[in-house]
Formats: structure tokens, sequence, C-alpha cells
């Protein structure tokens, strides 16, 4: 499967929000399992911060990175295979009483 089809195939699955399972091959080029299998490798081989820092440094000298339609949130993604940590984590606010609102 060749890189770019299976990076639509993870793509999809973020701008969508649907499991991996839910790829429409007709529509993505890939199986949600590839998708997932290639992002899995790419992560183990720290490919995103590479590609990261390369599209940052192309984009800025040419003026097109725009930040004002920027939003990082990763509170709404869900840690499928677990996580580092298990249970609730302590609240940094302390031993205050719980919101009610």
């Amino acid at each position: 499967m060749p890189d770019r089809v299976a990076l639509a195939g993870i793509i999809y699955v973020l701008r969508k929000g649907v499991a991996w399972r839910d790829v429409p091959v007709r529509v993505v080029g890939c199986s949600g399992i590839t998708g997932r299998r290639r992002l899995r490798d790419w992560t183990e081989a720290g490919v995103w911060p590479t590609l990261h820092h390369a599209l940052l440094t192309e984009l800025r000298p040419a003026d097109a990175l725009d930040m004002d339609d920027c939003a990082v949130d990763g509170s709404h993604v869900r840690a499928l295979n677990g996580g580092t940590t298990s249970g609730l984590r302590p609240s940094p606010a302390g031993d205050r009483d719980p919101s009610i609102t």
C-alpha cells in the first residue's frame, strides 16, 4: 500500500472520528486495519516529529501557516490500547470539593 493512501486512511479516522473498522475502502483506498498498522509502525519509527518539523520548516517561510485557525486538543482522543497509567489521576487542585454545576 502506498504511504499516501495509508496516510489518507489515518487522516480519515482523525477527521471523521470513525472506528478503524469503519473506514470505507472505496473512499479512502485502504482498509482501516492497514491505516492502523501503518500508524503504529510510523509512530514506533518516530515519523511524526520528523514530519511535523518538515512541515513547519516549509510552511513558515512561505507564510502559509495560519495559527489563527489552529486548535490542538487531545482530550477527546480515546486510548484504545490503554495508556501508561490506569485509574483516575489526582486533581492538581488538591482536596477541593467537587463542582456541582
